[in-house]
């Protein structure tokens, strides 16, 4: 298995903050969030490369991030930086143009766990992994009770053995509870699809788009995550998830 960091964007509403750094190297109690991804990363097993994919701008910012990291980390898998070219947000190649790059540039062939740059997710990633390699393509969802947050997010709904069989991207009135958390797990044999969902001209940028359009093409699953997940968007939630892993931390000590 190889997995994936989607941390491309330029990430505009946390402006001053992401303007000369991006937002994955951000710190969260004083740790920056793509570090904290790659060490829940780096304890699952199997586990054979850690690919993170950037824009132009940031790959010097990403590059002198991996040279300090190195030095911290105790073991392999792999890491590298792939630098998509690039400069703004207007030529951005989105998350799934991406993902197709990394996986030719990589020349990956093995299954991929793919999740967003920003995305804190408190409990560990071994049951997620577990699930979808007994299911195949899979999706980790939170279980989110409040129909005004919910349809903020692209909203899955399932069936009784935990197939999607319906994703809708922000929409007005959601019909499940559930929401996409950027965490997902493509089989290696499913890897072609993200070509072909791109040769059909689809959008490259959310992958809620290629969610609702891969559950149609292959059984897709969902996973129900456990504990806090932070959804750094915006000023407000990234001060917020910085006081909450911090107060956490007091806790702890």
């Amino acid at each position: 298995m190889e997995a994936l960091i989607l941390g491309a964007g330029y990430a505009t509403r946390l402006y001053p903050l992401t303007k000369d750094r991006p937002k994955p190297l951000l710190p969260v109690g004083d740790v920056p969030i793509l570090e904290r991804i790659c060490r829940q990363l780096e304890s699952l097993p199997d586990l054979n490369a850690i690919h993170v994919v950037t824009n132009h701008t940031f790959a010097a910012a990403y590059d002198a991030w991996l040279q300090g990291y190195a030095r911290r980390r105790s073991s392999p898998p792999t890491l590298a930086i792939h630098d998509d070219g690039s400069k703004t947000p207007e030529t951005r190649l989105g998350a799934i143009g991406d993902l197709q790059f990394v996986i030719q540039r990589a020349a990956i062939d093995d299954d991929l766990l793919v999740i967003a740059g920003d995305n804190l997710i408190d409990a560990g990633l071994e049951g997620f992994v577990e699930f979808a390699r007994a299911k195949g393509s899979a999706v980790g969802l939170k279980d989110f009770q409040d129909p005004d947050k919910v349809r903020l997010y692209g909203v899955v709904e399932v069936n009784d053995e935990s197939r999607v069989i319906g994703f809708e991207e922000k929409p007005a009135v959601p019909r499940s509870t559930l929401v996409g958390v950027g965490l997902y797990y493509f089989p290696r044999t499913s890897l072609p699809l993200v070509a072909r969902y791109l040769g059909q001209g689809h959008s490259k940028d959310a992958p809620g788009y290629y969610l609702q359009w891969l559950h149609r093409e292959t059984p897709l699953y969902g996973y129900v995550l456990d504990g806090d997940w932070y959804d750094i968007g915006d000023l407000d939630s990234y001060h917020r998830a910085d006081e909450q892993v911090r107060r956490r931390q007091l806790t702890r000590s």
